[in-house]
Order: C-alpha cells, then structure tokens, then sequence
C-alpha cells in the first residue's frame, strides 16, 4: 500500500474507484456529494457503476454512507451514470440520473427518498415508471447523458439540460416538465456545436453580474448572467462562457466579448475550469452560506497497476467557491473558507526580495500537506521577453518551452513544492513569466511544470500553462495561492483567475520529507511582500474503522484489469 500517495484533506474513498460528482446538494442542515463509483475495484470498468454517497458538516470532513443507487433495474442494469439532485419547492429532494438499461442506451430516471424526514438520505427508490426520459429516436444510444440540476422557470415549468448527439450534432438539450415526471423535450437546443462532438457534463448556472454571493439555480431577473460549462472528452478539459440565457426560448447565447478563437459555438475557444488536470466539474447552490461551490474529479496519472496496488483510485478538487468578475467576462474560484480549519502550524516570509537565481526555503511545516499563499512584486518591466502574438494560442506548449529551469527576464519566479531537498532531484514547480506582446502591451503566463515532479517511471509529467488577466503593468504585482496535498497540487492564480491542478507522484515522499520554496529564475529581483504558509491537519474523510475494512476485504476483495475507459493520461 502507497500510503505517500493518498491525500490527507481531499475527498476520496476508502477504497476503490471514483470519477464524476453527481448531485452536490446542501439539504437539511447537512452537505451531500454523490459520486461515480465501482464498489467491485480499482478501475473503471470492473462491474458497473454506483453512485457512492457521503455527507458533511463543513465541506471538510466527511462520513461514508451506503451506495445510493447501484444498477439493480431494467433502465439501469449497466450502469448508473452520472446526474444530479434538484430540492422540490416542498423540499424534497430529487435525483435525475442517466441509467445504461439492459440493451446498452442511455435513458432518464429518476430516484426518490426513501423517508425524506431522514437528514442522511441513506436509502433512495427508483421507480418502476422509469425511464422518464426514454431515448429520443434522433439521438445516439451512447451519447444521451448528465442530466443538470433542474430550475424552475417563470411559467411553473422545470427544466433541465442534457448532453447528446442529435442527428450528428454535438448538443445540449432543455427538457421541460410540471411534476417532474412527464418530460418534453424543447424544440431548439440550449447551445449546439457546429463540431459534432459529444460535449458531455453540461452545466447551466446563473452567477451575480456584482458581488461574490451565489445564486440558487432557478434565480432570473435584473442583475443575473448565466453560465454555460461542458467538459469535452476529446481534450479532457472543462470549457465555460458567461452569456445570456432566454427563459422563453430556453437558449443561450455567450457574450459577443467572451467567445473567443474559433467562435461561440466551438466549445474549445471558451475558457477553461481549469488548465491541469481536472475534468467532469459539477457546481450547487449552497444556501447555508450563499455561494456556488464546485467540484470536480482528479484522476489518477501513474498507471492501472498501481491504482490496484493502492486499492483506490481518484480524487475530487478541494471545493472552490465561484463567481464573476468585476469585469463580468470570467469565473474566479476559491478554495471554500472552510480549509482553514484545518490550518496549524504557519511559516512566513514578509518582505523579502529574491534575488536572481534565488531559491528560498520556507520552513517549519510539513511541505506535503500545506496551504500557501503568497503575493510577488516586480520592481520593473524593463527585461520582459518578447512575444509573437500567435504563441497566446498554447499556453501549454510556451510553457514547455520556458520551464521553470530556463532562466527569463520577467520571471519564471514563483513555487517549488513537493521537493526532495536540496539536490531538488524530485519537484513540482509553480510559476509566472511576464511577455512583451507586439504593440507593447503585456501578458502573464502561469505555469505547473511536472518534468521534474517524480522519478517514477510510467508517471505522466507534462506542463500545463494558462494566462493571467491582469493588468501586471498597472498592478505591478500577482498572488498565488497552492494547496499541497500529497499527489495534488491546486494552484489559484491572480486571485483566482486562472486555476491549475496537477497530480503529483514524488518517490522520494515514501521515505522523507518534502521541501517548500520560493525561487526566481527571472533576471531581476523580485520581491515578497507577503508569503504565509500553514500547515494542514488532516481531515477525517470516508474512514472505515479498521475491523470492518478487513472483514470487507476478505468478502470481496480488490478487483482488477487491464483496460480502462479512457486514455493513458487520464
């Protein structure tokens, strides 16, 4: 078992495979995620999927509960795929989930409470009137799928969006209903892709036009903007636009300023949830505290075999409070206040400067497991390096390029974490490198450069690269916030504005310690006017109490094969 592996404050289970959120929901006092999960094994596709359930107090800390749903039924007999919950105006809750029935096509069904009075939700009943939404004879038997949370528009009616591939066609569909059980399908589409690709995970949320307060998901009126996210399987990344939702026609259409590249209706060109590796994003309103939180599945980057030496396999992100900007033109995303419960010991470093070629150790906390938030200044813009405009349109590659090691006139200044000491054999560097853009503009680049990150072989390393909006000419100045936690590394940039995720499989944690650092690989000093870091205690997450975990383990055991339902690097 690679105890070094698994994490000490993000969620995951005791054991065995998870993937997509399905049906955060705030209800009773109490926090509920759902999830994808293979109660048979370590992989994807051994046995078919359930829905795992755990609940919380503080988004923190979490207890494991029974399987929600698992395919028992005609309309779900291959798999309970992903969906969410939607609380009735008389406040029952509702799960909405895409089943594979007996021949392989994807259908909507719905799952009730058992006895609604019960705070945990523990049993849930699917009723024999499923499927409520049967597969439309224009649409593909595999690619009908992830129903939203429901909304209640203005005419009484629900609503909910779905993916699919209609006549060919990449789209996201609106189905309306009175009670919930009689579904009709809108005659236009929400949004549809001129690219005929499944976009899969859609998420239909209204965000204030001011302030960072959420909104529950059947808000309208003055003052609400609308979000459209979907996650692409064929790039593995998490797209979204702001723009307008039409609650008559039920369409939406993205702001002529935010479609970007290839145009409004190619999902690609629209920005990202995040630039790491994250995928399949799934938010709630939370009413107990007034925001939109997020989650979202990390998976795993080493290989198939050592997901079943582990026993387990994926992670969500920490939750991420979210809303738009002051400019109205993006998401900014937080880590929920909640994580600084767990803050203990702190370290510090209050104006300092870090000299060219500088490396800093911040000690006197555990560099694995650690919340760090620090704020650089750029005394001058002078030795910025140019930029050919086109090099904006792959981030990831420029970054490949000018790695942390490759030493620039602005920057690259930023983090090394998880590093192995000082022969810094092992480490996983975070960082900012300001350019020059042709008519003398500039431009922040955000880096989390994986070459160095493990000596393990078999581990995907590569770099992944985002853009900061900031005006850095103005601001002379640009935070960054990272969570360490073991295998991941999340990483808020520019106050949130661009965010980055990356797993992480040092050997070298196994055995030793690992080692925080600021670093600056710039031709100028920079300086450190705030640089604060704690330490994380752990959370309790899903704990199995050792007794029944062995008794478990001798009924069933870890399950195992060689293929999976994706490819290498995710």
């Amino acid at each position: 078992m690679q105890d070094h592996v698994r994490t000490a404050y993000h969620f995951q289970p005791a054991k065995n495979w998870q993937n997509d959120p399905n049906g955060p929901v705030y209800y009773n006092g109490m926090y509920h995620l759902f999830y994808q999960y293979n109660p048979h094994g370590a992989l994807w596709d051994v046995g078919n999927l359930s829905w795992g359930h755990s609940v919380s107090g503080d988004l923190v800390n979490w207890a494991a509960l029974g399987n929600a749903l698992d395919p028992t039924a005609p309309f779900d007999a291959n798999g309970c795929a992903s969906g969410s919950v939607t609380i009735l105006p008389d406040g029952q809750p509702v799960i909405l989930y895409s089943g594979i029935d007996a021949e392989r096509r994807q259908v909507q069904n719905i799952a009730l409470p058992k006895n609604p009075r019960d705070p945990l939700l523990r049993e849930w009943t699917k009723p024999s009137y499923n499927p409520v939404v049967p597969l439309p004879a224009d649409v593909s038997a595999d690619n009908f799928r992830d129903p939203t949370t429901a909304w209640l528009g203005r005419d009484g009616l629900w609503r909910f969006a779905i993916s699919a591939v209609a006549t060919g066609v990449g789209t996201t569909l609106v189905y309306r209903s009175a009670d919930f059980l009689r579904w009709e399908r809108n005659a236009a589409p929400l949004h549809a892709s001129r690219d005929a690709v499944m976009a899969e995970c859609p998420d239909l949320f209204p965000v204030a036009a001011r302030g960072a307060e959420g909104l529950d998901t059947s808000a309208r009126g003055p003052g609400v903007r609308h979000v459209l996210k979907v996650s692409m399987p064929d790039t593995l990344q998490d797209y979204y636009t702001v723009g307008r939702y039409d609650d008559e026609a039920d369409t939406f259409t993205p702001d002529e300023d935010v479609a970007r590249g290839g145009g409004d209706d190619d999902y690609r060109s629209w920005r990202r949830i995040d630039h790491g590796h994250l995928y399949a994003s799934k938010t709630f309103f939370d009413a107990r505290k007034n925001r939109r939180v997020l989650w979202a599945w990390v998976n795993e980057s080493d290989s198939e075999a050592d997901d079943v030496a582990r026993g387990w396999s994926g992670l969500q992100s920490f939750p991420r409070a979210l809303w738009l900007d002051p400019a109205g033109r993006q998401l900014l995303q937080w880590p929920v206040e909640e994580i600084e419960t767990l803050r203990r010991g702190r370290a510090a470093l209050l104006g300092a400067e870090v000299e060219s070629g500088g490396l800093r150790e911040i000690g006197g906390i555990a560099g694995s497991q650690a919340d760090v938030d620090v704020v650089f200044e750029i005394p001058s813009l002078e030795r910025a390096e140019g930029l050919d405009g086109n090099r904006l349109l792959d981030a990831d590659a420029l970054c490949g390029e000018k790695g942390a090691s490759v030493q620039g006139g602005v920057g690259p200044f930023g983090l090394l974490v998880m590093a192995s000491g000082d022969d810094l054999r092992e480490h996983t560097a975070v960082f900012f490198r300001v350019f020059r853009l042709l008519h003398g503009e500039y431009t922040v680049l955000m880096c989390t450069d994986l070459t160095r990150s493990s000596t393990k072989a078999g581990v995907y390393r590569p770099t992944h690269g985002g853009f900061v909006d900031v005006d850095i000419e103005k601001d002379r100045s640009i935070s960054l916030r990272t969570l360490i936690d073991h295998s991941i590394v999340e990483s808020f940039g520019g106050g949130g504005r661009t965010c980055m995720t990356a797993r992480v499989y040092p050997e070298h944690a196994a055995t030793s310690s690992s080692h925080l650092y600021v670093f600056n690989n710039g031709s100028d000093a920079v300086r450190v006017p705030k640089l604060e870091a704690w330490e994380l205690a752990p959370a309790s997450v899903n704990v199995v109490p050792e007794q029944e975990e062995e008794e478990e383990e001798e009924e069933d055991g870890l399950a195992a094969s060689s293929n999976m339902c994706t490819s290498s690097v995710y």
